[in-house]
């Protein structure tokens, strides 16, 4: 059997003398250099070039990780404008209140990836259960005053944002029904539907706690909530 040649001293020379980049490439190798360069000067020689070259990695390391969390950033908010803009198509759909209103109760959680979905109107008739349960679970009549009450809960002093987010212990019965013990988050979009009429409200339930929290920003949230105000309007009148 043929035997491997051993690496003399000579011949490893040769090769990093022919192929430089093969140590200035690894970090590892270069930290092994430098390291033995420090225990040849001795421990009373401050090497200040090393001590820069250190700071210097450290930045880079930050540096990098700051890149990684602006492309990720980026990618997210890519994603989520995309996944705005396919829920406001999915709006514009329909060609009367019925299929517009059957449109939510199918598939625009899927769209939003929401685990559940309510437009929450305010009336003043008494009859406006019965008229909700005739066309779909996800339309939620309610009292006047429900929509500004129940979208400032948990926020102290109340809450004139258009759009609200909140971590919750379980979501309301009133809102989701049987899904109400497993919701975790909500996004609360306040909705107005015109002069003169009474003010609406679009709901949107998670079972993860991290998908809806205060900390979130708003913006496109705000975007959907004015598109889908105005789509509400055209019904109405």
């Amino acid at each position: 059997m043929s035997s491997i040649p051993a690496e003399t001293p000579d011949t490893l020379r040769q090769k990093i003398i022919e192929k430089p980049d093969m140590v200035l490439d690894d970090p590892a190798v270069m930290n092994a250099l430098v390291a033995a360069n420090e225990r040849a000067m001795g421990s009373n020689i401050v090497d200040l070039r090393g001590i820069a070259m250190e700071r210097l990695e450290a930045r880079l390391d930050r540096l990098e990780d700051t890149h990684r969390s602006v492309i990720a950033a980026a990618y997210e908010n890519l994603a989520g404008t995309n996944q705005i803009h396919r829920a406001i198509l999915r709006l514009l759909d329909p060609d009367d209140f019925p299929s517009f209103l059957a449109s939510l109760n199918s598939d625009m959680a899927a769209i939003l990836r929401v685990d559940a979905l309510a437009l929450v109107l305010e009336t003043r008739q008494e009859d406006g259960s019965a008229a909700a349960e005739r066309i779909g679970d996800v339309l939620k009549p309610v009292t006047p005053g429900f929509v500004a009450e129940f979208s400032a809960a948990g926020s102290r002093g109340g809450s004139d944002h258009q759009v609200s987010l909140r971590q919750v212990q379980s979501g309301s019965a009133r809102i989701y029904g049987a899904k109400a013990e497993w919701i975790r988050s909500e996004a609360c979009l306040r909705l107005d539907l015109g002069k003169g009429r009474l003010p609406g409200m679009l709901v949107l339930g998670s079972e993860d706690p991290h998908q809806f929290s205060p900390q979130h920003g708003t913006d496109l949230l705000a975007f959907f909530a004015g598109v889908f105000e105005r789509t509400m309007r055209r019904w109405l009148a």
